[in-house]
């Protein structure tokens, strides 16, 4: 990478610092930051990927759904293609459950590769994450897993094939365990 690549990465890692100020993850102990920074971390050390654009769009995946950040932010600081790539990666909060979940598997299928590579990043996160959670918050996050798995799984590039046969591994240990 190049000093201009670290910086853009660096500026997103303080952005998403600021836009998660004081949330939590769901065992209200864990700063909710540190999941966008262990998704990035997955993208490079365990999916082996270094693309910097994916990296960035990693740390931020979260910005747009669970933060008060919204589109324009991210297309200021980081970018036309990287908030679009944020967007993918965001539920539409308007829409009941059942209709929110079928949009976002739709929205996932159709995505560029380093969506579906920060998507299948966030599921491997919250699979590790599983194992801390209570019984009923595990299960959900295995049917959520398998449904983005499904949907990830169609028109799956080169570059996120080795990722999906990596979270499915995870998810098969976790699912028997």
């Amino acid at each position: 990478m190049n000093p201009e690549t670290h910086r853009s990465l660096l500026e997103a890692i303080a952005f998403a610092s600021r836009a998660h100020q004081g949330q939590l993850r769901k065992d209200k102990a864990t700063p909710y930051v540190s999941h966008v920074f262990r998704v990035c971390l997955v993208v490079r050390h365990v999916f082996a990927i270094d693309d910097s654009a994916a990296l960035t769009a990693a740390v931020l995946h979260d910005t747009l759904e669970d933060t008060t950040t919204d589109f324009d932010d991210l297309k200021k600081h980081f970018g036309a293609e990287i908030a679009s790539w944020v967007a993918a990666l965001s539920k539409d909060k308007r829409l009941e459950e059942a209709n929110r979940e079928a949009a976002y598997g739709r929205q996932l299928a159709g995505a560029p590769w380093q969506v579906k590579v920060c998507k299948l990043a966030d599921v491997f996160d919250n699979l590790t994450d599983a194992a801390y959670a209570s019984p009923e918050q595990r299960q959900r996050t295995i049917g959520n897993a398998k449904r983005y798995l499904e949907a990830l799984r169609q028109d799956l590039p080169e570059q996120a094939r080795r990722p999906w046969h990596l979270v499915a591994e995870l998810l098969a240990q976790i699912d028997q365990g």
